[in-house]
């Protein structure tokens, strides 16, 4: 006899891992519900994460001029002495329009939505605690999807007061822009903001122990970073372990010093502390539903998306890599296809990855790397955006596209691109991925002229040059 829950699916979160998760749910016709503990809804996506920091950064390419100073000069600006209430105006607008349009979704597909914090008290019972009027209920799920997210990772030697030393998590609280910044960890979130304060002249100093920024990257497009953060005046201290923090007060409203384990000092205005993201899980009461996180508070996850308890599924960042809203997105649709055995295909390793650095990265297939230790022969193609009209109108000298095709079959095997426009250029190449084509197709398609995807032509014939064709 089949037990009888409230819900058919109940997910825990409502960012865009548990957003699709529902409403793939709702779509199958399941009773579901989501369980947002905040006043808002789009999780740390919509509010503190990817929306506002993408929208930060866009207001930062308008507002400085930067896009447009191969023309008119490096003092070139479209507003002198830019302020954070600047840059706030279109983040503000933005995540609003985002959360009602998460909302609008939400109703449409019918699907309740809980304000209350949720723990297990059982496998398949929720307690709830409601922010309304504090009142505590019980629920049954006869599956549940845990979409928590993440928050900053804090040390507790660190002195986090929000606004000398602060995280990701507080950028939208900062109340004026830093003269000098140092960013602790290059990780995509530090090397994005980063890249963001340095464009707004603030001399901003990265510090990261590893080697090379961004060791999943291509090595030839994370030098190619390198190179434009120092050609912006950011100093580098790769391979450099940070020993201790001290906040400094005087009569100019205080410092932050910074030592290095080699003995280095740094002295800076601001610190932005970016030492990766914590599973949100410690509140959850895990135990009771027979599940234990990492260290990190992220949670082990099969194929499908189930956890140890096979009912219980976990997706989005709160697994941990590669933690983007999109891949996220795709984890929520396939978990709910499971619980209800809907046969649902994806592809994991055609997941394209965006990193909004200035200039953006993006990416998808294996890196030359990784390739080259899997003793899989290949050749590559490459087009620079200074040979390409495109390149040329909107002012980008620097991007790369770079093909990467095996030089047996000539069978494409990844794309990586660095410049402008590099997350929406890099789906053409997915898509031909995606069918198992060859580096000839892009010899033998014709691309609207002139625009950046001409780059795609140009490195398949470089490509196809360089086996001597």
């Amino acid at each position: 006899m089949t037990q009888e829950f409230d819900y058919d699916l109940l997910v825990l979160g409502s960012g865009p891992a548990g957003q699709r998760a529902a409403i793939q749910a709702a779509k199958l016709q399941k009773r579901v519900a989501i369980v947002e503990k905040k006043n808002v809804l789009g999780g740390v996506c919509v509010n503190t994460g990817t929306i506002p920091s993408k929208t930060l950064r866009e207001a930062v390419l308008y507002l400085s001029g930067y896009r447009e100073r191969n023309f008119y000069g490096g003092s070139y600006a479209v507003k002198q002495n830019i302020t954070m209430e600047d840059l706030l105006v279109r983040a503000d607008q933005v995540i609003r329009h985002e959360i009602d349009v998460t909302r609008q979704k939400l109703q449409r597909n019918r699907i309740e939505v809980i304000s209350a914090t949720g723990t297990f008290a059982g496998p398949n019972t929720i307690r709830l605690q409601h922010s309304d009027n504090h009142t505590v209920t019980t629920v049954g799920a006869g599956n549940t999807v845990i979409a928590v997210g993440t928050e900053a990772t804090l040390d507790t030697h660190i002195p986090f007061d929000g606004k000398q030393v602060f995280t990701s998590d507080d950028i939208l609280q900062l109340d004026k822009l830093p003269r000098t910044l140092a960013v602790i960890g290059a990780g995509v979130i530090g090397c994005e903001y980063a890249c963001m304060f340095a464009a707004l002249g603030v001399r901003v100093t990265l510090i990261d122990k590893r080697p090379r920024l961004l060791p999943f990257v291509d090595e030839e497009i994370a030098d190619a970073l390198t190179y434009q953060l120092r050609e912006n005046r950011v100093t580098m201290r790769l391979g450099e372990e940070v020993s201790g923090i001290e906040t400094l007060h005087n009569g100019n409203g205080g410092r932050v010093r910074i030592l290095l384990d080699s003995g280095k000092q740094i002295l800076t205005e601001k610190a932005l502390y970016s030492i990766g993201r914590t599973g949100n899980t410690s509140r959850l009461n895990l135990e009771s539903a027979g599940l234990k996180p990492d260290n990190r508070g992220r949670l082990q996850v099969n194929d499908f998306y189930q956890t140890a308890v096979p009912h219980i599924y976990a997706v989005g960042d709160v697994i941990g890599f590669p933690s983007l809203a999109s891949t996220s997105m795709e984890q929520g649709r396939i978990a709910a296809c499971h619980a209800f055995g809907i046969e649902a295909r994806s592809v994991p390793e055609l997941f394209p990855y965006g990193i909004y650095t200035i200039p953006e990265i993006s990416m998808v297939g294996k890196s030359e790397e990784e390739l080259t230790s899997e003793g899989i022969p290949y050749e590559v193609g490459k087009a620079r955006y200074r040979e390409i009209a495109r390149g040329q109108i909107i002012g980008d000298s620097t991007g790369l596209l770079k093909l990467i095709f095996n030089s047996e079959t000539r069978k494409l095997l990844a794309i990586h691109i660095i410049g402008e426009g590099a997350s929406d250029l890099v789906h053409i190449g997915q898509a031909v991925l995606a069918f198992g084509g060859k580096v000839d197709y892009f010899i033998d398609t014709v691309f609207n002229y002139p625009t950046l995807a001409e780059c795609y032509k140009t490195a398949a014939f470089d490509g196809i040059n360089r086996l001597g064709c």
